[in-house]
C-alpha cells in the first residue's frame, strides 16, 4: 500500500501514515518526494522513523515543488543520499513514465531512469491508457540496459469523473488527449460504472513475463477509493479462481 505525498502538506503526514499502517500489519511504501527534504540530516531522520516503524520500502520521486527545499532537487539525488546515508529499504522504486513527462523531454527522462536504476529495485510507471504504448515503451527500456522488474501503474475502480479530471490534470500525454477526444470512451466513462480496469489488464496480461520487456504485474492508484478497488480485486480474482477450477 504506497502512500503519497503533496507540497501542501508536506513529508510528515506521509511518514507517520505508513507508520501508523505499518503499526496494524500492512506493507506500506511512502513517497518520499526530493524536493521537499532539506538536507542529509533530515533525510536520515526520515530513515530512521521508518526503521523504527518497521516500514522496509519506499518510492523516490522528484516531486512537483517549484523550488526545492534543500539540497535534493530530483530523485537521483535523493537516491545518492539514501545510498550514501546507508538504509535499510528492502525495495526502492522509482518512476517510469511510458508517455513522457510533462515538463521533461523524452530523452531526459529516459537517461534518468538509466542513472536511477541501480539504485532502485523496482520500476512504477505512471498511468497510461494505451497498452502498446506501455508494452512498447518497456521493451525500449529494456533495450536501454535497465533490467529492473516493471510494474504497470493504471486507476483502479475508480469514479469516472475523478478519472477524467486527474488524467487531465496530470498532463498525460496521449492519455489525456486521448480521453479528451474519444467520446465513445468519454460517454462510457459517464455510464453507470463507466471505467473498470478489466480492459486493460486484458490488454496487458499477455505481455507480463515476455523477454523482450521487463513487465512483471500491476499497480494500482485507487485516488483515495480504496474500498471500490479493493472490491474490484477480490471479484478479479474470484473469477480467475472460477476459470481455473472449471
Amino acid at each position: 500500500m504506497t502512500i503519497t505525498t503533496t507540497e501542501a502538506k508536506g513529508l510528515t503526514p506521509t511518514i507517520e501514515l505508513a507508520a501508523r499502517l505499518s503499526g496494524h500489519g500492512f506493507d506500506a511504501t511512502p513517497h518520499l518526494a526530493a524536493r521537499l527534504v532539506r538536507d542529509q540530516s533530515q533525510l536520515s531522520d526520515i530513515v530512521a522513523r521508518l526503521r523504527d516503524a518497521g516500514v522496509d520500502s519506499v518510492f523516490v520521486i522528484g516531486g512537483d515543488a517549484a523550488e526545492p527545499a534543500g539540497v535534493f532537487p530530483d530523485a537521483l539525488s535523493l537516491l545518492d543520499g539514501l545510498e550514501a546515508g546507508g538504509h535499510h529499504f528492502r525495495r526502492v522504486g522509482i518512476g517510469g513514465h511510458p508517455e513522457g513527462h510533462g515538463s521533461i523531454s523524452g530523452e531526459l527522462i529516459e537517461r534518468a531512469l538509466e542513472r536511477k536504476a541501480p539504485y532502485a529495485t523496482q520500476v512504477i510507471t505512471q498511468m497510461c491508457f494505451s497498452a502498446a504504448t506501455t508494452t512498447a515503451w518497456a521493451r525500449q527500456v529494456k533495450l536501454r540496459g535497465v533490467e529492473l522488474p516493471i510494474r504497470i501503474g493504471l486507476p483502479g475502480a475508480v469514479t469516472r469523473q475523478k478519472l477524467v479530471r486527474i488524467s487531465a490534470g496530470l498532463g498525460l500525454g496521449q492519455s489525456a488527449r486521448f480521453l479528451s477526444k474519444q467520446h465513445s470512451v468519454l460517454r462510457r466513462f459517464f455510464l453507470p460504472h463507466g471505467y473498470r480496469p478489466d480492459r486493460l489488464v486484458e490488454q496487458l496480461a499477455p505481455a507480463l513475463g515476455a523477454r523482450d520487456n521487463g513487465l512483471q504485474g500491476f499497480h494500482l492508484f485507487t485516488f483515495n477509493e480504496v474500498a471500490r478497488t479493493e472490491a474490484w480485486r477480490q471479484a478479479w480474482l474470484a473469477r480467475l479462481t472460477d476459470d481455473d477450477s472449471s
